[in-house]
């Protein structure tokens, strides 16, 4: 058996295992399933942000030729799912034994299913159902939805859904030492998850005669449980497989298509019918069919002593949940959290709020309520050292946490705190205090349309600072845990080794640096190792691959699997098995009315300089330069690590400047990549250092934290920092679309003649 340094091994670059099958087609993703007598669904959506069903006939519809069933709301056994509530009926109709399934809550709401021989027979008859519908009230707006005139899901007594505190120190006292304080009001919009392929998966009944799902998710077992409890089966007659992804980003933690996937197999079974079904939306129903980045409303206050030390903040932050809970309990457990930013703060209060209203509902989305706090957060400090005439990384280093130090939530960070090494190594790879940002040149053209060059008098130039923090695993008390299986093949030496994990591949990379961090436990060289992965028929429950987590959970586990295996394998077993569910730190949910708890395990921390270009009569913004500086740990992959940075500036950068989603009276005005526009190749920042820094987690594997959120967090208020420095205006409200960066620089008189 190969001897091999374990505490080095695992960090070096290696092709993605995935790579090749990509690249060629050869990768089969949930649309590219094509079994043998196939049958094709589609799904009818309600169209209706708030509406009672009165009556719906499907005679029209089961009269077209192909048509096999039409399944509705009376047909689902259990018509309630939900991933921390279940609040949300599988089809909204009549006949259901829930209460109120009949409602449409979200123009979303899926009706019924019809299952064809074809494509075109299926939206044929899905297009003649006809239903009559009650209008009720539509409530879109957040601040209404708080007065609970109209409270729109009975599942829960008020709009407000959840509420956070935090309540530390005295704010009296913190107001009177401070001798600046800045305020704040910030409007942070939805955003689309825009992953490359939309919903689509395969329902039928395997060989065992489970019930079967093929589709992309982020948490078989999380699949698992949802489809078997509508379904009213034990989880273990439910099988879900991921295969290919096409992307992810938290727009997969919820449901989609597994649960009326599996509904169809089922219930044709029963009829005698054994036949795969397959469902694909096209992008406009991918768009209107699942969650978004909350729409965040954010009102803040901080104040700090002339040297630079804060002394107070307080906030009140309100998420739009829209429809149904999904996650946002846990995403406004994130924003409540980072809303005062990565800081030592004596003195805080804070009120968050996860509003339900009749809106496309929010849920996870990388960075999953970090970008939101983080956005107002770092533009506090960005106003308080201009109000301060300080250095805004100065300023941070003034405040930063560290070793020992207390969270707004009174209790002390984990061991690890690296904030001042990034934010340090961030601002010297950018030249921050060498360069000052007024002799920043950038000698490329600047055309702010294709067809038009710039005026070389309206370009301004500026730069940017930010830095903030993100959780790693789940937090506030929910359960924690990764189960790993290692098998060790062989004789005499190891010939073979076989990893059996759920962790989901959703375009990040993660079976490759699983498969490397599984050859680095075994002892072995990479190319013996084969992965069976993200199938519940054959591996334990992962986790979700979200909240940076799934290397660091997968890796504490994966790398006692192998210690268990080799202990195994020196007893002769064979072949010699090791499995193993890791179980990290212990969590704490918030105190009620103090907040106080111990909120995460381990955290990632990043710093980013931005410098921009404004074109101040088109209003049209190039990002010229990112450098964003992660602590990661342990880079297990470091060409994995940079992909990730860049992925997530790319990702940023829409949210920060051009992604629009309109939605008016609850309804999706624009749900096309013709009208809703995603960073192209020629809109991505220009150019992206991507500084990868190795400060070991204590207790992460082979000292990794997770990372792939973090770069996401602080890009948008770097960027609104630069363009103020361009400027010399603020912008509180995102994406910073032309139009409205033109209206407010001629508001403020900038670019006027």
């Amino acid at each position: 058996m190969a001897k091999v340094n374990l505490n080095t091994y695992p960090s070096r670059p290696m092709t993605r295992v995935d790579a090749l099958d990509k690249v060629t087609g050869a990768a089969l993703y949930p649309g590219d399933l094509t079994p043998e007598n196939l049958l094709h669904g589609k799904v009818l959506f309600s169209r209706q942000p708030h509406a009672r069903m009165l009556a719906m006939d499907i005679s029209a519809a089961e009269a077209v030729p192909g048509v096999v069933a039409i399944l509705t709301a009376k047909d689902v056994p259990v018509n309630e799912y939900g991933l921390i509530h279940s609040d949300q009926p599988v089809l909204v109709g009549l006949g259901s034994d829930k209460a109120d399934s009949d409602i449409s809550r979200w123009e979303g709401d899926q009706v019924a299913l019809i299952v064809a021989e074809s494509e075109l027979a299926a939206a044929e008859a899905r297009d003649r159902i006809r239903i009559e519908w009650e209008a009720l009230p539509i409530v879109s707006d957040v601040r209404e939805a708080m007065k609970d005139e109209v409270v729109l899901n009975r599942f829960y007594d008020s709009n407000i859904i959840q509420h956070y505190k935090i309540r530390k120190g005295e704010m009296e006292a913190g107001w009177l030492a401070a001798d600046v304080v800045v305020e704040g009001e910030y409007r942070l919009p939805y955003q689309e998850h825009a992953f490359l392929q939309p919903e689509a998966g395969l329902g039928a009944i395997d060989e065992e005669g489970r019930v079967t799902v093929q589709i992309g998710g982020q948490w078989t077992y999380e699949d698992r449980e949802q489809v078997a409890h509508a379904l009213d089966l034990p989880e273990d007659r439910v099988r879900i497989i991921y295969p290919a992804i096409g992307g992810a980003f938290g727009g997969r933690e919820d449901m989609s298509l597994q649960i009326v996937l599996g509904l169809a197999a089922l219930r044709l079974h029963e009829r005698g019918i054994d036949r795969p079904v397959r469902v694909i939306w096209s992008r406009e129903e991918s768009i209107i069919g699942h969650h978004k980045r909350h729409p965040a409303f954010i009102k803040t206050k901080w104040g700090a002593t002339k040297e630079g030390k804060i002394t107070a903040v307080s906030a009140e932050l309100i998420l739009d949940s829209g429809a149904y809970a999904y996650t946002s309990t846990k995403v406004l457990g994130n924003a409540h959290l980072m809303v005062t930013g990565p800081y030592e703060i004596p003195n805080a209060h804070v009120d968050s709020y996860a509003v339900g209203t009749n809106n496309v509902p929010g849920g996870a989305f990388r960075g999953f309520g970090g970008p939101q706090g983080a956005f107002a957060a770092e533009n506090q400090m960005n106003k308080l050292a201009e109000a301060l005439n300080m250095d805004p990384v100065e300023l941070r280093l003034k405040n930063v946490l560290r070793e020992g130090s207390l969270l707004t939530v009174r209790t002390p960070m984990p061991v690890g705190v690296s904030l001042t090494e990034v934010v340090e190594r961030c601002a010297a790879e950018a030249g921050w205090r060498s360069v000052p940002s007024s002799v920043i040149r950038h000698p490329s053209p600047f055309n702010s349309l294709q067809s038009l060059v710039a005026d070389p008098g309206s370009l301004r130039r500026g730069r940017g600072f930010a830095c903030s923090f993100k959780n790693v695993g789940f937090s506030f008390g929910a359960p924690e845990g990764c189960d790993a299986i290692i098998e060790l093949h062989g004789e005499t030496e190891i010939e073979k080794v076989i990893l059996r994990h759920g962790a989901a591949e959703v375009g990040q990379g993660s079976h490759t640096a699983l498969k490397q961090m599984a050859a680095a436990a075994a002892g072995v060289d990479v190319e013996l190792v084969e992965i069976d992965m993200s199938d519940t028929a054959t591996s334990g429950n992962s986790g979700s691959v979200s909240a940076s987590r799934m290397t660091f959970m997968a890796g504490n586990s994966i790398r006692r699997a192998g210690e268990k295996a080799l202990a195994a394998w020196r007893n002769e077993e064979r072949p010699a098995i090791g499995k193993v569910r890791y179980t990290p730190p212990p969590t704490q949910p918030y105190d009620p009315e103090t907040g106080e708890c111990m909120p995460n395990f381990s955290y990632g921390y990043v710093a980013e300089a931005v410098e921009v270009t404004v074109d101040i009569e088109t209003g049209h913004i190039r990002v010229d330069r990112v450098v964003c500086a992660n602590d990661v740990g342990k880079a297990i992959n470091p060409n994995l690590v940079v992909g990730q940075i860049e992925g997530a500036v790319a990702q940023a950068h829409g949210y920060a400047v051009m992604e629009n989603l309109a939605v008016r009276d609850g309804r999706i005005q624009n749900p096309y990549f013709s009208q809703y526009l995603i960073p192209g190749i020629k809109d991505v920042p220009t150019k992206v250092d991507s500084i990868v820094m190795e400060i070991p987690d204590p207790i992460g594997p082979w000292g990794a934290r997770g990372m792939a959120e973090m770069p996401f967090l602080p890009l948008a208020p770097a960027v609104v920092a630069a363009v103020h420095d361009a400027t010399g205006v603020w912008f509180d409200e995102i994406p910073l679309m032309p139009y409205r960066v033109v209206e407010k620089l001629q508001v403020q008189g900038v670019g006027s003649d």
